[in-house]
């Protein structure tokens, strides 16, 4: 079954996105939660930083002691305490008077400013000071960072590392977060093999194990792989077994029309394909169904195919699914050379990015995997546009980008 009319790009992901349902949540430990995503809003318990303290090593002083106060007119003061990393001082700061701190530790009474060491001289217990202050200069105050009940992470966050410093500085070491999607991967091929040294007759390696995989894991989820020769009573096993088990299904092979690819047709007989086939170049015979409620994405089986097909809909189907929303980020870069294209269609071509240029890739084949491994980007030709001359700006989507 391959459907007479090709459906746009943008209606294609409005489909998939109305099928996605967010996985469940679990709470863990704060030292586990990296590039996971939050499924609660983090209300910060505690002032931060939690008193005033110096943002630097020096001398807390009162700063009206040094007004008029320079190298060539210094200042003398008493050094009456001294306070290091993790201490505070219970002396109360009087006029004329100086304690020695460090930086992040806590302001003593009295205290409104902190001389740095380069602009002091000590002499035994009495200190010069050689410039001049104003109230608040080198002090960190509380709550300069956020205060308590400060909305400081919303639902939905990334928790990389400057999140995670933040989330621990309000007071939780556990969090709640989006469970990993669990996918079910089948890479169908009666000629695939795992990678060996000797190739026998019509075999072909089975790069999409490896490709898929990791592009998945790449997008904070599990997946589990499996292969499938080109049956249809197999495929339809696997997918039986695997529709309970996992958050989604995805599929490489067995889209196109020719005789043996059957895995549109399975998807059909089990649920309901709700599109196959996108105006769009490589990947144009992609598929999605939704079957027992779990959205089945159709890859082809040509690798480059593949690897585009799950950039532009699978990728961030994975994020949605986690509740992490996300929008590619397009640049803005010259043709190096003309590239043409068809009106449409949108195109994604393989490119490589050179200062404010980027160079379309010469190769088109939608199995030449080199060609992905030599670019660093797409180059985006829209539906409306027919080609891009060479010097014409042109959108760019960089493929570190769309990563997590």
């Amino acid at each position: 079954m391959f459907l007479s009319k090709l459906i746009p790009s943008e209606d294609a992901k409005k489909i998939i996105s109305n099928c996605l349902k967010p996985t469940k949540v679990e709470e863990i430990k704060l030292e586990e939660a990296y590039s996971r995503v939050l499924s609660q809003k983090i209300i910060s318990n505690l002032d931060s930083p939690p008193f005033d303290r110096s943002a630097m090593d020096g001398y807390a002083i009162q700063a009206e002691d040094t007004f008029g106060h320079s190298e060539k007119n210094p200042v003398q003061m008493k050094i009456v305490d001294r306070i290091g990393a993790g201490e505070k001082s219970d002396v109360n700061l009087e006029k004329g008077e100086a304690i020695k701190i460090a930086t992040g530790a806590p302001l003593p009474a009295g205290a409104n400013a902190v001389v740095m060491e380069e602009f002091t001289r000590p002499e035994g217990d009495f200190l010069q000071v050689e410039t001049s202050l104003t109230p608040g200069e080198n002090i960190s105050p509380r709550g300069e960072d956020f205060s308590s009940d400060d909305l400081v992470l919303d639902k939905g966050k990334l928790l990389n590392p400057a999140e995670l410093g933040i989330v621990a500085s309000t007071g939780f070491n556990h969090v709640s977060v989006f469970k990993k999607p669990r996918i079910g991967v089948i890479i169908t091929g009666s000629e695939l093999v795992m990678p060996k040294q000797d190739i026998n007759g019509a075999e072909v390696i089975n790069s999409n194990h490896f490709t898929i995989k990791s592009m998945v894991e790449s997008c904070l989820a599990i997946p589990e792989m499996f292969h499938s020769v080109d049956n249809a009573d197999n495929v339809e096993e696997l997918f039986k077994s695997l529709l309970d088990k996992y958050d989604a299904i995805i599929t490489t092979g067995g889209t196109a029309i020719s005789k043996g690819d059957v895995v549109v047709d399975v998807a059909q007989k089990l649920g309901e394909v709700l599109f196959h086939g996108v105006a769009m170049r490589p990947g144009k015979p992609f598929a999605f169904a939704q079957i027992q409620g779990k959205p089945v994405f159709m890859l082809s089986g040509f690798p480059v195919a593949a690897m585009v097909q799950f950039d532009v809909f699978i990728r961030n189907a994975l994020f949605e699914m986690q509740g992490l929303t996300r929008d590619p980020l397009i640049i803005q870069k010259k043709a190096a050379k003309k590239i043409p294209s068809s009106l449409g269609r949108i195109d994604y071509v393989r490119a490589k990015i050179d200062g404010e240029l980027v160079h379309p890739l010469k190769t088109k084949g939608s199995g030449i995997i080199r060609s992905m491994v030599e670019s660093d980007s797409y180059i985006v030709i829209p539906e409306n546009q027919e080609g891009v001359m060479q010097g014409e700006e042109c959108d760019v989507l960089p493929y570190q980008s769309l990563k997590a």
